[in-house]
């Protein structure tokens, strides 16, 4: 009885052992054909901004809306010298519509009353340019058009590279490189070596200022200086060999 248990308990083991060899070479296959490796590749390259836009409008505050009206019809036509002066043609200049609005006077306790303290009027004027230092040069400038009498309120000038979906596709070719040498690199410390591309994910591009590390999962299109940065990501997958 002794002996048969003692052959049952062997013949058990050595099902146990089998089971464990067949189960332990299929996961060690598997995990060589899944043997993969993950990298980040990246390429910059500084551009120049090729057009600028600036914008600013003229205001007026008067008694009367007729007063706010015929304020900003009178300095118009002293900026749009000036413009000119700075070498803007008439297609380069928009204008856009006058408007008025009312505010009221306050009462001393606070509220709002109904009564109109005064009007106050605005024009929107906006210049566009490929020559990006004459956007820069009246942005700097326009406001020396207070001492002649006109009320200025100048946005920050914003600065645009047109040619960015033609430099694209190089700037991703040059990040799936950098991703294989980093791959390279990274492998070469275990004797192995970087086989097929299994997977490429093209990141966001950041346009930035060329000084600038700043990134951001929904990228960054810098517009406040005329020399940018522009940065490709590249997350590529290889098999391992």
């Amino acid at each position: 009885m002794l002996e048969k248990l003692e052959k049952f308990q062997i013949i058990i083991l050595s099902l146990v052992i089998t089971l464990g060899i067949i189960i332990g070479a299929n996961i060690i296959t598997k995990s060589i054909s899944k043997d993969v490796i993950s990298v980040t590749g990246s390429y910059s390259q500084n551009v120049t901004s090729d057009n600028g836009r600036f914008e600013f409008e003229i205001t007026a505050r008067k008694p009367t809306k007729i007063e706010a009206y015929n304020a900003i019809n009178s300095q118009r036509p002293v900026v749009m010298k000036y413009l000119q002066e700075k070498g803007f043609s008439p297609e380069e200049i928009e204008t856009k519509t006058l408007t008025i609005y009312n505010t009221y006077r306050i009462t001393p306790n606070g509220l709002n009353s109904n009564e109109i303290a005064y009007y106050n009027a605005s024009q929107h004027i906006s210049v566009r340019s490929q020559d990006v230092n004459k956007i820069k040069e009246v942005s700097t400038d326009i406001t020396n058009l207070i001492s002649k009498g006109i009320d200025i309120n100048a946005y920050s000038p914003a600065y645009f590279y047109s040619k960015l979906s033609d430099v694209k596709v190089k700037m991703l070719e040059e990040a799936t490189k950098d991703a294989k040498q980093r791959a390279d690199a990274m492998l070469k410390a275990t004797h192995n070596k970087t086989g097929k591309i299994q997977s490429v994910r093209m990141g966001v591009f950041q346009i930035t200022p060329v000084d600038s590390t700043n990134v951001s999962d929904m990228g960054i299109n810098d517009t406040t200086t005329i020399e940018k940065k522009i940065t490709s990501v590249a997350n590529v997958t290889f098999t391992i060999r």
